[in-house]
């Protein structure tokens, strides 16, 4: 019994088994389980046919999304010290990096790229959940001043696509820092009499959500996206009350003002660009409103 069960059955597994057959070819609704074939799913924007609820989908697509024919230009960021603090906790941050960028082909978390928005030339900076949970390190901290420069250089709207679990704790002090400095960033655009638009993406969390992404003229988000600071679980040790089932959800925050408009994924580029629009023509000045106001009657 050993014999065959320790030698022949795995033979005869190696022979019938399809080696050329990808094994991500399903996805698995987190909202109703169902089972969604990758195309279809792709082709849906990664969002469940079954039950509408919204997935994580990669920067790269939701940037070709966003763009007029999906194309851009991407921006070259400054590169930065890797590991400033040499800091290790079970692994060291060194090697968190590495795998990072080989799991994601990206160098940081940050993506800063301009193109044109239903005509429009706008410049996006896009945080990228994948590559260590968006978190919010020295080189993301480059990448929103890269792109708020950039947005004033070519005089245009400035959009940010939050995705994040906060600071970089590997960064300790450094990456707190950010939040002033991305702050800072921010304003440039806009006394520069630029718009400055935050799409929210789930999750936006902690140093992320109390620095640059809570500072837009708009705020865009997504059906059911998780936004916030502290968890709820830590917020209700905290305050010793139960929260609403529905607390830190996009619909949540836009019912007490937090966020402006909550889209759905196939609406969210005319969306985006009818704010676009509307927020990128100055409004006139007193003395050219006046002159716009009919000649009072004799």
């Amino acid at each position: 019994m050993s014999w065959l069960t320790n030698f022949v059955r795995p033979k005869i597994r190696a022979l019938v088994k399809r080696k050329d057959v990808p094994d991500n070819l399903w996805t698995k609704c987190d909202s109703c389980g169902q089972m969604i074939f990758h195309r279809d799913l792709q082709a849906n924007l990664h969002v469940c046919q079954n039950c509408g609820h919204h997935m994580r989908i990669p920067l790269a697509e939701r940037l070709a999304m966003l763009f007029d024919e999906g194309e851009f230009t991407r921006i070259d960021l400054p590169d930065v010290v890797g590991d400033p603090l040499k800091f290790r906790d079970d692994k060291r941050y060194t090697d968190r990096l590495k795998e990072a960028r080989n799991k994601t082909g990206e160098t940081d978390a940050a993506i800063v790229a301009h193109g044109k928005l239903d005509g429009v030339d706008v410049v996006i900076a896009g945080l990228n959940f994948a590559f260590m949970g968006g978190s919010m390190g020295v080189a993301v901290g480059e990448a929103l001043v890269v792109a708020s420069e950039l947005a004033v250089e070519r005089k245009a709207p400035l959009i940010a696509i939050t995705a994040s679990g906060g600071a970089r704790m590997q960064e300790g002090a450094l990456s707190l820092m950010q939040m002033p400095r991305t702050v800072i960033a921010v304003q440039m655009v806009k006394e520069a009499g630029l718009p400055y638009i935050v799409l929210l993406t789930d999750p936006t969390t902690g140093g992320v959500s109390a620095s640059f992404a809570m500072l837009g003229d708009v705020h865009i988000t997504e059906p059911g996206a998780m936004i916030g600071f502290a968890g709820a679980r830590v917020i209700e040790q905290t305050v010793r009350e139960t929260l609403p089932e529905d607390f830190q959800t996009a619909e949540y925050l836009l019912e007490h003002g937090m966020v402006d408009i909550v889209a759905k994924r196939p609406e969210l580029r005319d969306t985006l660009a009818r704010v676009v629009r509307l927020l990128r023509h100055p409004r006139p000045e007193v003395n050219e409103t006046a002159e716009l106001l009919p000649a009072p009657s004799a």
